[in-house]
């Protein structure tokens, strides 16, 4: 990705958040001037991954294939120094933008829609631990406190207040229908984008950046 395209799309997130009433913390307005002010009493934001990430999984194609989130909290799994055993995230899923299939080896997580349009999951079990093959046999899971059964593949949507529950090994895509952006939280255990992410087909976690132009935010992958 260019990194005019990622400030481009970070300056968008700002207005979107705001406009559904939705505040992040001031870390994410900081300049890179004023990270450069600040010294070890920020070490967590670094350490835990907190901030701005912007993705296009390698695509080169954002609004195709991609996500923006900003990790609120995390910790680090077995830390002392770190001992959140949660993490919270705000994303932002463009009309139609896919993220792309992938499963956790560890994280159980709640996806919110939190406002804008629907959300459109597709599901599938995973076939068996280690691989990457979708399994055919229906998948249970939770939609607000009320467990539900799903086809394999079909699509599942979330109106703005539901959510659903994505426990390991349960692999998922989802999108933003098409004519509205929907705004998405996360509420999940220790989050782990280096470590605990499976694609069904191998992709980039974190972009390639060309820098044609000085970064707006940082992100993650700058640290």
């Amino acid at each position: 990705m260019k990194r005019s395209e990622i400030n481009r799309e970070i300056r968008a997130a700002e207005a979107f958040f705001s406009s559904l009433g939705f505040q992040l913390p001031k870390f994410a307005f900081w300049t890179p001037e004023e990270w450069a002010g600040h010294g070890p009493e920020i070490r967590e934001i670094y350490d835990c991954n907190l901030g701005w990430d912007v993705t296009d999984f390698g695509r080169g194609d954002f609004r195709r294939a991609g996500l923006l989130l900003f990790t609120i909290r995390n910790g680090v799994a077995g830390s002392t120094r770190y001992p959140k055993a949660y993490a919270e995230k705000i994303m932002i899923s463009r009309s139609e933008q896919k993220t792309l299939m992938h499963c956790h080896e560890k994280k159980c997580e709640d996806i919110i829609n939190r406002g804008g349009g629907k959300l459109v999951f597709e599901l599938y079990n995973r076939k068996s631990p280690g691989e990457r093959e979708l399994a055919d046999t229906p998948v249970e899971l939770v939609r607000d406190g009320e467990r539900i059964i799903v086809q394999p593949g079909a699509k599942l949507v979330l109106s703005p207040g539901e959510s659903i529950t994505l426990t390991p090994n349960l692999f998922h895509a989802f999108y933003a229908e098409k004519g509205a952006d929907v705004m998405i939280g996360e509420v999940s255990s220790v989050n782990d984008d280096r470590a605990d992410n499976v694609f069904y087909q191998p992709q980039r976690r974190f972009p390639l950046i060309e820098e044609d132009e000085p970064p707006y935010r940082k992100m993650v992958g700058d640290y």
